[in-house]
């Protein structure tokens, strides 16, 4: 199936399960359509099994939206807890859309955990409560992670992935690899077929030296100290050292969590001479990738560094940003070079990039999908340099390889039937469709309700100000406009903001002034209180 049939299927409102080898396009897609929802007001949940993954679409780790966190099971005493949480209310009654990315790495009863949340929230028994759910994955790379060993289902083992009538939307084009014969191995990976003349190209690179003078990113099949590697290779270059510090704003446990996920160090530290990988797409120029290899040549005159690829480009990187968007808001975003260092990197962080050099040592493979995973990272053989192999390395789940060839023919029946769909009816029902979910908007309630509603769940005036998109002047505005109409109790929480003493002695002068207005009680305390912290003190007075 084509980016483009699968694209069509989505606007259609199916649950979709989109899969695909290794540089099929499936985020580049789920991006796309994701674009699509936002363009049409259709409040769309962007998550992923993993942190590193979620980075790549701007969501966030389907433990954290969902609410269940680490949870195995929901008691009912924790279905009570969940039910009482407004932020986890409205967030579930306003999805229209849920993405799960990397689903091979969910558990199939962690699926279905969400399915009964979602029905409970929902107030519904249609599956995930009425959402369209969009799951994206291949389960040919690597498994769910189990605590303490021992096997785990694949999520088509849920008990929900029946109940879905999900179309399969199997992407059969390649966009990262042109070498035919890395595909050749690929693909008898993928349907257990090795045979001499696919292993034959593989044998080759065996402790062969990839041409070029940057050296090759080394992948690790455990997590060895990936980091004291990085940093003794850095350090043994002469040249100044430079550090770029990550930046943050809006919600900060979102923003913290955001950067424990994020493959951009808080502290990026650089020299000449340092080995490197930008570490996301350049979306607005297509000057790299998410993967693109380089070494540091220089910095520029604004202190940036300049990364020269092995295609011989040189690039200054500048800083970008990494967000969580939620109910079409920016709730956290950090900011830092989208660079690191890239002697080494385990295999599991290398999920989703594209390599242009690699050296990996698969002799330690110890669970299927992971010499795949590693093998299809690089852009073609010639960019490989292979250390070892064991025969895990080449091993694929068996009961996948079963699967699979389902998958393959459900994929060509969904794209059969959307053939014959007439054109104009298709776009009508995309239409009607998008017309369909807007009518289910809640009513438009004024301005500083929407502020209320954000002082009852006890949020920082800064992180109101970041979710509504206003200026905090403008949110003090509405607490001023809300504090003549209601109970001042509601404020409360934001007493202790105001430090010590200080409470008491500007309520002192207000009383001694006889009047409410700033300038004169700012006149009598001096510099050392701001116009903002007496304005605040003003919501207490009686």
């Amino acid at each position: 199936m084509t980016q483009q049939q699968a694209l069509e299927i989505l606007k259609l409102g199916h649950n979709v399960y989109l899969t695909g080898s290794a540089g099929s396009g499936k985020t580049f897609l789920l991006n796309k359509y994701i674009r699509h929802l936002r363009e049409n007001d259709i409040e769309v949940a962007v998550t992923a099994s993993t942190g590193i993954a979620a980075t790549h679409l701007g969501g966030m780790t389907i433990h954290s939206w969902s609410g269940l966190g680490i949870r195995d099971v929901l008691s009912a005493q924790d279905y009570d807890k969940f039910l009482g949480k407004r932020r986890l209310v409205k967030r579930y009654e306003r999805t229209k859309v849920l993405i799960i990315d990397e689903v091979s790495m969910l558990h199939a009863f962690r699926l279905d955990l969400l399915n009964q949340l979602c029905q409970a929230f929902r107030r519904s028994l249609e599956p995930f409560g009425g959402m369209q759910v969009v799951l994206c994955g291949d389960f040919f790379q690597l498994p769910p992670v189990t605590r303490g060993g021992g096997e785990a289902d694949f999520v088509h083992k849920s008990e929900i992935w029946q109940k879905m009538n999900l179309k399969i939307c199997y992407l059969d084009e390649q966009f990262r690899h042109s070498d035919t014969e890395l595909t050749s191995l690929l693909d008898g990976i993928r349907s257990a077929k090795i045979n001499d003349s696919v292993m034959e190209p593989l044998r080759n690179r065996f402790n062969k030296e990839i041409d070029g003078s940057i050296k090759p990113t080394r992948l690790y099949t455990h997590n060895v100290d990936v980091d004291a590697i990085n940093s003794k290779e850095l350090g043994h270059l002469p040249e100044k050292l430079l550090i770029y510090k990550m930046t943050s704003h809006g919600n900060q446990r979102l923003a913290e969590l955001l950067s424990q996920n994020c493959l951009a160090p808080v502290e990026l530290k650089l020299k000449i001479g340092a080995v490197v990988m930008f570490i996301r797409n350049d979306y607005q120029e297509g000057r790299y990738v998410n993967g693109t290899l380089g070494k540091i040549v220089d910095f520029n005159e604004e202190g940036f560094p300049i990364v020269r690829t092995l295609r011989g480009e040189r690039i200054a990187a500048r800083p970008q940003s990494w967000t969580i968007e939620e109910e079409g808001k920016v709730r956290a975003e950090i900011i830092q070079v989208p660079l690191r260092l890239a002697w080494a990197i385990t295999i599991h962080k290398s999920q989703g990039m594209t390599l242009d050099a690699a050296e990996m040592d698969l002799s330690k493979c110890f669970v299927p999908g992971m010499g795949y995973v590693a093998l299809s990272r690089v852009r073609g053989l010639a960019g490989l340099k292979l250390m070892g192999l064991n025969e895990m390395a080449l091993r694929v789940n068996e009961e996948i390889l079963e699967l699979d060839k389902i998958l393959i023919e459900l994929s060509r029946e969904a794209a059969s039937l959307l053939a014959k769909i007439d054109t104009q009816e298709k776009i009508e029902r995309q239409e009607n469709l998008v017309s369909k979910i807007a009518e289910k908007k809640e009513p438009d309630i004024s301005t500083y309700e929407k502020t209320k509603l954000l002082v009852l769940e006890k949020l920082p005036i800064a992180e109101i100000s970041q979710r509504r998109g206003l200026k905090e002047n403008t949110v003090m505005a509405h607490l001023e406009k809300i504090a003549s109409l209601e109970d001042r109790s509601i404020f409360d929480y934001l007493k202790s903001t105001i430090k010590g003493d200080r409470l008491e002695e500007i309520r002192v002068v207000f009383g001694q002034v006889g009047d409410s207005k700033l300038s004169p009680v700012k006149e009598i305390l001096g510099d050392d209180y701001s116009y903002e912290e007496i304005r605040l003190a003003r919501l207490f007075l009686d």
